[in-house]
């Protein structure tokens, strides 16, 4: 899409104006923009971050420097589920990479690929926090999958294939499974 072709509504300029007025600066507004761009793009490619910038009127260089830290921001255009699965130390320690090349092969395609349908996009990503439930992915950057298995895994892709999301999942941690019984009973 060309540059001159991006514009937000106006009724996103007003979500944008709401963004703006909870925050001191513009440029503290940031991240919240960036996130009503995805939301309409479905991704922040240099174009749509140069609509962030203007929008925001502040320099472009700052909102790229923004948007490229952050995974979660996508500077490409993705499939309809992004699968970001951990591979950081808990995570690779408990299987992270044989999660990810499971899931490769299942899907035909590497980290950083979205499949041919545009279903699915694979990103090997840092740590999402959640390395007690080890290893573990996040569903285009909502729910995430816990004490996956290839099972787990398998029966992800297949929900996902039928538009069905996985549910939040509250998780206990592993040694406190024992109290939680305990106060179950």
């Amino acid at each position: 899409m060309a540059e001159q072709e991006l514009a937000f509504t106006q009724d996103e300029l007003d979500e944008i104006e709401r963004i703006k007025a909870q925050f001191p600066t513009n440029k503290a507004a940031t991240l919240r923009v960036l996130w009503v761009a995805q939301e309409k793009y479905g991704h922040v490619k240099p174009e749509v971050q140069n609509l962030v910038a203007d929008t925001l009127d502040l320099p472009r260089a700052h909102v790229h420097g923004v948007a490229s830290f952050y995974t979660q921001y996508y500077k490409e255009e993705t499939g309809k589920y992004v699968l970001d699965v951990c591979t950081c130390l808990s995570c690779q320690v408990c299987g992270g990479y044989d999660i990810l090349h499971h899931l490769e092969d299942e899907l035909g395609i590497k980290a950083g690929e979205t499949t041919e349908d545009g279903m699915f996009t694979i990103q090997e990503v840092e740590c999402l926090g959640a390395c007690g439930y080890a290893p573990m992915l996040q569903v285009t950057n909502g729910v995430y999958a816990n004490n996956l298995t290839k099972e787990k895994v398998d029966n992800l892709i297949e929900n996902l294939r039928e538009g069905k999301m996985p549910e939040f999942e509250s998780m206990v941690m592993r040694q406190n499974e024992k109290r939680k019984k305990e106060l179950s009973q």
